[in-house]
């Protein structure tokens, strides 16, 4: 379950949550609509937690309010379901594959910019995977036979009280807006006049959660009366002077009001502020927000203020993540109204090139330091941006800037290819290479980022033209960054199976380039390939040499990715020499690091070859145990050992030896304990130190 935690409280909607309980029991879509700002989101959220015991493989959520190309839509949900995607199928094929024989609950949450796309993924998803359920967000229906839609209301308000005592009667509306009015002015208390006011605010606001919270927000500068006071004077006015029509609907005529009375008590360098900001896709920091904000009016040393401003009026969401990092993100119909001021300032273009290259940069950033001690910050760090990135690359490329497209898309070659992301690398760097032919680094440095990306596909007739066109880009063996086309030579002929031609290529790389040099990464990549090719011709010896020179090599960096693969390799070779508590011991370094990085697939290869040498160290529960661990872990991201068939082959051969050193009981027994356990404490288990003598 990948829902998020609810950071306030959650107030009334008790009998929706019953009718959605039993639309999930009877219909396999059901969606959600309603105006924005009626609290959709926090419903569906809500509604799947407390289903998640109902479903064998639990609730999935996947927030598509950043995305804005419908094209990844089945991408977006590849990652957030946390598969593997290390094939050339599409990536619609990987999720219905991985969903057919799931029992889940799918919550897609947001798709009103997205309807088409969405319903088409539907449908698939529906007809082939009978045990799936979806529940959906929109602000409008999917448009599908079978779709049971259900409006979301307001909270409940009752008319405005006459007198104090039946104050009380504005229900839920009013228990929100007390709420959230404790929570802005610390201390207020409601009497029966106060309650009066705040029920005539909920009123005019017609109960729309969103509208109460922006009202709730004003609270430190203003008593509650005065708010209905001054909410009831200007909310005429304001209902034309936004732009919104006297004939649009109540309820989205009232939220546009509620938002443009919030936007008219700004400042106006908070105003211009929130503009600017609207470019953003899913959340920012701080440095972000300096660098799209500050200009003109508004300085970069009084961003942080104005940011301040637009988050103590709930305009701006901040949270801080585990790394103590502040993330902001505004809500869509605030973003939305945002986007429409920019547009009238005339400076749309000016924001989304800020954007673009605030992004560039941070991309480039990210490069230099990723063999490094910053590393695992700079894949945190990423994967937050990760809607932002997207944002960014799409404007390059819709503007046709392929040169700009290409130098960051290449740029982020590490995050396509080991951070999980190699289809969408390979997106993005095919159309900026289409578009930009004209040699030179930015296009060489894209074409290493999308040959490495589709190595991480197994898609080697991708690679050979590529690797030959660097060649002939980059100049003879001697040559700086010649390394780089020997690598790629090296891994499709290994991936191949010929194992002696590939150990002929490698052998002719140059030692240890400048790390300054042209593709520093290659020289690594080439040593874990050069210990795979030596594992694989039996020549366990020779792997361990090349393991050792790649750890040292590594641990001098602070790269804990590659060393990470270093200790994998290792602990294959000290197997293969005899050794298995020295082989748990790599293992578990290798773990160590792919945890840290959040590197599934690397973490249960790991967790394979650690239950291989707890084995050959007589240590069968242990290994049984490892063995259901790495087993649940597969079964969430993807096929067991990738299908790799010497991966396949020593799993089985694990097990074979268990068996006969504990039986088939004590197996079982043990195997089935760790199927049943969490990721977190299998990591946790695996991780402990064991009687190997390590």
């Amino acid at each position: 379950m990948n829902l998020p935690s609810e950071t306030t409280s959650f107030v009334g909607r008790s009998v929706e949550l019953r009718a959605i309980r039993s639309l999930l029991e009877s219909d396999r879509l059901v969606t959600l609509t309603g105006v924005g700002g009626v609290g959709k989101s926090r419903l569906a959220l809500r509604a799947a937690r407390r289903a998640a015991d109902h479903f064998a493989h639990g609730v999935r959520l996947a927030q598509l309010s950043p995305l804005r190309e419908p094209s990844l839509l089945a991408q977006v949900l590849l990652e957030e379901l946390g598969l593997v995607d290390r094939t050339t199928g599409s990536a619609e094929e990987v999720v219905t594959q991985w969903l057919a024989d799931k029992e889940l609950l799918l919550v897609l949450d947001s798709c009103e910019h997205l309807v088409a796309a969405c319903a088409a993924m539907v449908r698939t998803l529906l007809d082939t995977a009978p045990g799936l359920r979806v529940l959906v967000t929109s602000r409008q229906p999917l448009g599908m036979l079978d779709e049971r839609c259900f409006e979301v209301d307001p909270l409940s308000v009752a008319h405005p009280p006459i007198g104090a005592d039946t104050s009380a009667g504005c229900g839920d509306a009013l228990r929100l807006f007390t709420d959230r009015a404790a929570a802005s002015a610390p201390g207020l208390t409601l009497d029966s006049a106060r309650r009066a006011s705040a029920a005539t605010v909920c009123h005019r606001l017609d109960g729309i959660p969103l509208a109460i919270e922006l009202a709730a927000a004003r609270l430190p500068g203003l008593s509650i009366e005065e708010l209905a006071d001054r909410l009831q004077h200007r909310f005429e006015a304001l209902t034309t002077r936004d732009g919104s029509p006297r004939t649009a609907p109540p309820r989205h005529q009232t939220l546009r009001t509620a938002i443009g009375w919030s936007h008219e008590l700004c400042e106006p360098l908070e105003r211009l502020l929130w503009a600017r900001l609207s470019v953003f896709s899913g959340g920012f920091d701080t440095d972000g927000a300096r660098a799209v904000g500050a200009g003109g009016p508004l300085p970069a040393e009084e961003v942080v203020r104005a940011l301040h401003g637009l988050v103590a009026k709930s305009l701006v969401r901040c949270r801080v993540d585990d790394a103590g990092t502040a993330r902001f993100s505004m809500l869509d119909t605030v973003r939305e109204f945002g986007v429409q001021w920019l547009r009238e300032l005339g400076e749309e273009r000016r924001a989304r090139c800020a954007h673009r290259d605030f992004y560039r940069d941070l991309a480039l950033r990210a490069d230099a330091e990723w063999l490094g001690p910053h590393q695992v910050a700079w894949a945190a760090r990423l994967s937050a941006d990760h809607a932002n990135l997207r944002t960014a690359l799409e404007f390059c490329l819709s503007r046709g800037d392929g040169r700009t497209a290409l130098e960051m898309g290449g740029a982020l070659w590490f995050f396509w290819f080991a951070c999980g992301f190699p289809r969408e690398g390979r997106h993005y760097l095919g159309r900026a290479l289409d578009l930009c032919a004209e040699p030179g680094p930015e296009r060489a440095r894209a074409q290493w980022a999308y040959a490495v990306a589709a190595i991480a596909q197994g898609d080697l007739d991708a690679v050979r033209p590529l690797a030959h066109e660097l060649r002939a880009t980059l100049g003879g063996p001697g040559a700086p960054g010649a390394h780089a086309a020997v690598y790629l030579e090296g891994a499709v002929l290994t991936l191949q199976g010929d194992q002696e031609k590939a150990a002929e290529v490698l052998g002719r790389a140059p030692e240890p380039p400048d790390a300054k040099g042209p593709f520093p990464e290659a020289w690594l990549l080439i040593k874990v390939t050069r210990a795979f090719v030596h594992v694989h011709r039996g020549d366990f010896a020779g792997a361990a040499d090349h393991a050792d020179e790649l750890c040292a090599r590594t641990e001098r960096l602070g790269e804990r990715w590659m060393g990470a693969w270093a200790g994998y390799t290792r602990a294959l070779a000290s197997a293969g020499l005899g050794l298995p508590a020295e082989a748990a011991f790599h293992a578990r370094k290798a773990l160590e690091g792919k945890a840290l990085l959040h590197d599934s697939v690397g973490a249960v290869m790991a967790i394979d070859v650690l239950a291989s040498a707890s084995a050959a160290a007589d240590r069968g529960r242990h290994a049984a145990r490892l063995l259901g661990i790495s087993q649940r872990m597969w079964q969430a991201i993807g096929p067991s050992q990738l299908g790799m068939p010497e991966l396949v082959a020593a799993r089985e051969e694990s097990e074979r030896t268990i068996r006969t050193s504990i039986g088939d009981t004590a197996y079982e027994e043990e195997y089935r304990s760790g199927l049943e356990t969490g990721t977190a404490e299998g990591l946790a288990y695996a991780l402990a130190p064991g009687d190997d003598g390590e």
